[in-house]
């Protein structure tokens, strides 16, 4: 994912987020950016891909597993228009959807991390020190209907000395879905 740093579609085709799980703390080293409401959800996409036990796949795409390999091309969809306005810590989201689409939607917003470090001292990777990016510092959702809904910037649980920059991604699902509908991202002044 680091690499995606330097993509010139980020933010505009690609908004990348990573939810660091908790379930593979009982190998004796604890993820500091794990979270057990993010093992949650990853527990309810195993459930809708109707798997047997919850994993970590390479990446999700609009809410399917997605393996390595070249970047797909932007979807051609027009499910409606998210945007969103920063003012200090209030975001100010607003979402036109297509005639087509759902009434009621629910509103993510994350604040994300980069050039996180992690040293690892037990598992697979013991004796390693790991660099994260596109880290899920804190997460805000809520529900929505077509139009503009202010929200506050969920707070940074954790800062990088390496690269101080965060980003906010933000994204609509369907309410009470998984998949995304729309993102939008970008980094913070």
């Amino acid at each position: 994912m680091s690499g995606l740093k330097n993509q010139p579609r980020l933010w505009q085709d690609i908004v990348p987020v990573a939810f660091h799980v908790d379930y593979w703390d009982h190998l004796g080293w604890r993820d500091p950016f794990a979270s057990k409401i993010w093992t949650e959800r990853q527990a309810d996409y195993s459930v809708r891909w109707k798997k047997e036990s919850v994993y970590t796949p390479a990446f999700v795409l609009d809410g399917k597993e997605w393996q390595y390999g070249k970047l797909p091309d932007a979807s051609t969809e027009t499910p409606g228009v998210l945007k969103i306005a920063i003012d200090g810590e209030r975001v100010t989201a607003s979402f036109k959807s297509s005639p087509t689409s759902s009434a009621k939607y629910d509103i993510h917003v994350a604040r994300l991390g980069f050039s996180l470090t992690s040293d690892v001292t037990a598992g697979e990777n013991a004796g390693k020190k790991l660099s994260h990016d596109f880290v899920v510092l804190g997460l805000t959702n809520e529900t929505m209907k077509t139009g503009t809904k202010e929200l506050r910037l969920p707070a940074p649980t954790q800062k990088s000395t390496v690269d101080p920059r965060t980003a906010i991604a933000a994204w609509i699902t369907s309410a009470g879905q998984i998949e995304p509908v729309q993102a939008v991202g970008g980094w913070l002044p």
